[in-house]
């Protein structure tokens, strides 16, 4: 079995809850994919960094993330999967709203600035959230290339209106739903 047939099966088994649950995008689903059971999970989060690092291997970035939390554990999985092909890989989680203390930083991790980045999100259904990181990176000179999802719920259309590369590794119609 692939890596991406075993990441898929591990989802199914572990993310989809069915019954009628209301989305951050204020929608309502009958089923709920809760994919941080899969992305913080120690026997799959290897292969949400191995898959993820796959379904991107045709593009260049030196930098992964996006808006906490849905994108953190996915861009620390692929960091550690890119530090055991030999690849460094720098991670970066985006604050919803900067802070008011400290640093005062919107972008935590290793500087963005003029680095070629990817943006991340665990699943999506409108792009709000990754788009909302991409705006963020933009603002603090990073380049982004492209955004990756593990599952696209519908988002794809809106984020290729901004112009951006848009890869999602499955599709609802991937899941046993």
């Amino acid at each position: 079995m692939s890596e991406r047939d075993e990441l898929l099966r591990h989802i199914n088994d572990k993310a989809v809850v069915r019954g009628k649950v209301v989305l951050s995008s204020g929608q309502e689903a009958d089923y709920y994919v809760d994919l941080r059971r899969v992305t913080l999970d120690g026997e799959s989060a290897p292969l949400v960094g191995s898959v993820m690092l796959d379904s991107v291997a045709d593009l260049e970035f030196d930098a992964v993330g996006g808006l906490t939390l849905g994108a953190d554990p996915v861009a620390t999985a692929m960091l550690h999967a890119a530090a055991a092909r030999g690849r460094r890989l720098d991670a970066f989680v985006v604050r919803k709203a900067g802070k008011a203390h400290g640093l005062q930083k919107r972008i935590e991790g290793p500087d963005v600035r003029g680095r070629r980045v990817l943006a991340l999100e665990d699943t999506s259904t409108t792009g709000g959230s990754v788009l909302t990181a991409v705006e963020a990176l933009r603002e603090a000179g990073a380049e982004v290339v492209a955004v990756a999802l593990i599952l696209d719920r519908g988002a794809r259309g809106r984020v290729e209106q901004e112009g951006l590369e848009y890869r999602a590794v499955y599709q609802v119609s991937d899941l046993d739903i």
